[in-house]
């Protein structure tokens, strides 16, 4: 094929300039042209061509005057300058063309005037407009966008847009697909422009300031949506009336999730949601919905993959279709007032399921053996319910595994103790009890990354294995009848982040023990004594130490000053002794000192008058939960 005969190039990801330009000119026949990731400098107009359709320059820097020469190519329809740097004075009148031809024109991450908008009319053909994550200040203007009669797409996702939503939005009639994601828009949608997009199939109005009805009675005659999202927005309820309204619409993705700070109590389930069928995706997190559970939505809604339904207030037993939903992978009704038992016929409705939420209801009984022989479940949280009772004979692919705060008591399942994909282990505030230390070796060698074991009855000396996960972050073993030395294995885990063996009967700390990224130590309550070792020397990225109620004697060591971000330093009922330490005024991120009932003596250094002592909830408080949204673990400082 001679190159005269190009119809389609990809130069994307090079260090070309503007000399290909001449080149390109040659082309008779091209109609695709891929530039992105390239340098393209100079000046000069952008080269001729009379059959060219698309362009690419995503991630390119450009002069300005490239743009306002190519209306040059008659042809265009696609054009995409998503992460371009953009070089040169933007014009009063805007920095664009007039084209005919142009259809789709993509800007995201491109920073843009808001004048862009006022000036975009100028393109009459186009179809598809995408100024996502733009850094467009101000509100939206009433001219310009809104003459876009042909426009379909229209993503204004990510700017720091405000105010209400202007009335000409309405006559874009075309208009298939809204996303105003994460502006600040403002206005009740029930008197706003959106009524009258009627041909509207997608609409995004998360994260802002809107005012949306529950009941969704401003779409009721948009039969062509199918996507529907408005997550932290102000829900708005309304007279029952309006919930009798049968919708037009048969909805596929549907998320009203409510803002912290709306204040609606006692809400009506949406009753819209008895006339839908397709839902493949529900979250109606965090509205304050009162009522029995809705297992009619389950039943209705055969091909329901996600469904999301926590901190509500739902009361009932959980009640599943008789029918299976092989779709389903995720369910999170967690955060409410549900009762009775675990279906034991859920992993036959839900065979697929991935993830099942469930944590802070008062469920009783045991939990279905059938939970750990499902070949998909990776996320089970049970937390805080009444279940008394662990049948899981074996845990198959679970990798996240919360049951604390139940009433779950005997020797830890050997389904635990034997689980190859087991990493985060949560079964804190139970009467689990005998020691760990009698498991074997290998049911124990494995990767994990948090293991929580507080709270209950375990006791013995703690176990080497312990160590043979490197990937440990977080270890609880607090609040049991753990004794002994803390192993000097324990100087291994060098990724540990957070350690709390508080309230048990520990005797020492190997000096060896300084993991480069710990943050946050509980060792009070215990039996440890001497001085204080240098095991912490250095530890830069300590936040919490917290050795109060044990043993300890000598002076405070003067490496403590070198702790550059201790925020909490817990040193009470010990038996230091000597001058109160100067090095303490040191440590200038400082928020909480208790050194009381000790022996020191001597002045106070005048230097604790420069501590400012502010509150730092961020730091006395942590999370030693996981990146799959665990809950929030709070210690006791004092």
């Amino acid at each position: 094929m001679r190159l005269g005969k190009l119809e389609n190039l990809d130069l994307s990801d090079n260090q070309l300039n503007s000399s290909i330009l001449s080149i390109l000119s040659g082309l008779s026949s091209l109609k695709s042209l891929d530039l992105s990731n390239n340098m393209v400098t100079g000046s000069g107009t952008f080269f001729n061509s009379s059959t060219l359709e698309e362009l690419n320059l995503d991630g390119t820097s450009l002069p300005l005057n490239f743009l306002q020469n190519i209306g040059a190519l008659p042809t265009l329809k696609v054009l995409s300058l998503s992460y371009c740097d953009l070089n040169g004075t933007l014009p009063a009148q805007g920095i664009f063309f007039n084209s005919s031809t142009l259809e789709e024109l993509y800007l995201d991450y491109t920073s843009l005037p808001l004048n862009f908008l006022q000036n975009i009319g100028a393109l009459p053909a186009l179809k598809v407009l995408s100024v996502g994550e733009c850094n467009i200040n101000g509100t939206l203007p009433a001219q310009g966008w809104c003459d876009l009669k042909n426009l379909e797409q229209l993503d204004l996702y990510g700017n720091n847009l405000g105010g209400s939503l202007p009335d000409c939005l309405g006559n874009l009639s075309s208009l298939q697909l809204l996303d105003v994601y994460e502006n600040q828009f403002t206005g009740n949608i029930v008197s706003g422009p959106l009524t009258n997009l009627i041909s509207i199939e997608f609409l995004s109005l998360s994260n802002n300031l809107f005012e949306v009805p529950i009941s969704m009675k401003p779409f009721m005659n948009h039969s062509s949506l199918k996507f529907f999202s408005s997550e932290n927005n102000i829900i708005v309820t309304e007279p029952m009336s309006f919930h009798d309204l049968i919708p037009k619409f048969q909805l596929v993705f549907f998320h009203l999730s409510n803002s912290p700070t709306s204040k609606a109590v006692n809400v009506e389930f949406p009753n819209f949601l008895y006339y839908q069928y397709n839902l493949r995706f529900l979250d109606l997190s965090h509205n304050n919905i009162t009522g029995m559970f809705p297992s009619w939505l389950l039943k209705n809604n055969t091909r329901l993959e996600q469904l999301f339904l926590s901190e509500n207030f739902f009361v009932g037993t959980l009640q599943l279709q008789d029918h299976p939903n092989q779709n389903m992978t995720e369910l999170d009704i967690s955060n409410n007032n549900m009762h009775g038992q675990i279906p034991k016929n859920i992993c036959l409705i839900f065979s697929n399921l991935d993830s099942l939420r469930m944590a802070k209801n008062e469920f009783t009984g045991c939990i279905p053996s059938c939970l750990g022989n499902m070949s998909s479940l990776g996320i089970l949280d049970l937390f805080n319910n009444q279940l008394s009772t662990v049948k899981l004979k074996q845990l198959t692919t679970i990798r996240f595994l919360k049951l604390s705060n139940n009433n779950l008591g005997g020797q830890l399942p050997t389904s635990v103790v034997n689980s190859s994909s087991l990493v985060f282990l949560y079964l804190s505030g139970n009467n689990f009890w005998g020691q760990i230390s009698d498991f074997a070796l290998n049911g124990w060698k494995k990767m994990w990354t948090v293991l929580d074991l507080s709270n209950n009855q375990f006791s013995g000396m703690l176990p080497r294995w312990i160590v043979n996960s490197t990937q440990l972050s977080a270890i609880d073993l607090s609040k049991n009848h753990f004794k002994g030395p803390i192993p000097r294995d324990f100087c291994k885990l060098q990724g540990l982040e957070y350690l709390d063996l508080s309230e048990n009967n520990f005797g020492s700390i190997p000096s060896c023990f300084n993991p480069p990224q710990i943050t946050h130590v509980h060792l009070s309550g215990n039996r440890l004594s001497g001085p204080l070792t240098c095991g912490f020397y250095n530890s830069s990225s300590l936040v919490t130490m917290d050795l109060h109620d044990n043993n300890f004697i000598s002076s405070i060591p003067s490496w403590i000053g070198n702790l550059s971000s201790l925020s909490v330093l817990l040193l009470r009922a010990n038996h230091f002794d000597g001058d109160f330490p100067v090095h303490l005024c040191l440590l200038e991120k400082l928020s909480i000192l208790d050194v009381s009932q000790n022996q020191l003596s001597g002045p106070l250094p005048s230097c604790l008058g420069n501590l400012t002592f502010k509150e730092n909830f961020d730091k006395a408080f942590v999370n030693i939960g996981s990146v799959f949204g665990s809950a929030v673990h709070r210690k006791s400082l004092l």
